[in-house]
């Protein structure tokens, strides 16, 4: 029974990363043209390139939130790994141990990104772009751990 509800844990978390990735890549392909951005350039943002910005912004927050609140600590429920009342960089290097992750001390990174896109500054369009271009550099990242973490499940029969 305990096995049923840490699989169903893991395929919900993963089904919820997978639709934040989805739009995700869908706004960071919308917005391609316009990449990196310039302070000039967010500015002149037409309606909707503005949406597509909102959705990146939006989806990579989530994704992120997503990765780390539920879909990692699922993982190592799954595993019957004891790490439930772990600090989370703990459950990373633990993480990295099992191949789940490439480098644990990319999360932290990922972190700080988001929590300094998080905030905008109105009266400085060339700090936001340079925190969005950081964001948009580091969605590759958040791809490769889902990647990873796809190919860690399909090994253990957890297949997604």
């Amino acid at each position: 029974m305990t096995d049923d509800i840490a699989k169903l844990r893991l395929e919900q978390a993963w089904r919820e990363c997978r639709q934040h990735e989805h739009y995700m890549r869908y706004a960071l392909d919308a917005l391609a043209p316009r990449l990196p951005l310039t302070g000039a350039g967010l500015q002149s943002l037409d309606a909707e390139a503005v949406q597509d910005l909102d959705q990146f912004v939006l989806r990579f927050g989530k994704l992120q939130d997503a990765i780390g609140s539920r879909l990692l600590p699922a993982v190592l429920d799954y595993l019957q790994e004891p790490y439930e009342r772990r600090p989370m960089l703990d459950k990373l290097n633990r993480l990295e141990q099992l191949g789940y992750l490439e480098r644990a001390e990319d999360w932290p990174e990922l972190r700080a990104i988001r929590n300094q896109f998080a905030h905008e500054y109105p009266d400085e369009p060339e700090k936001n772009a340079a925190l969005l271009n950081l964001a948009i550099e580091a969605a590759p990242t958040l791809q490769a751990i889902l990647a990873r973490v796809e190919q860690g499940l399909r090994l253990v029969g957890a297949a997604p």
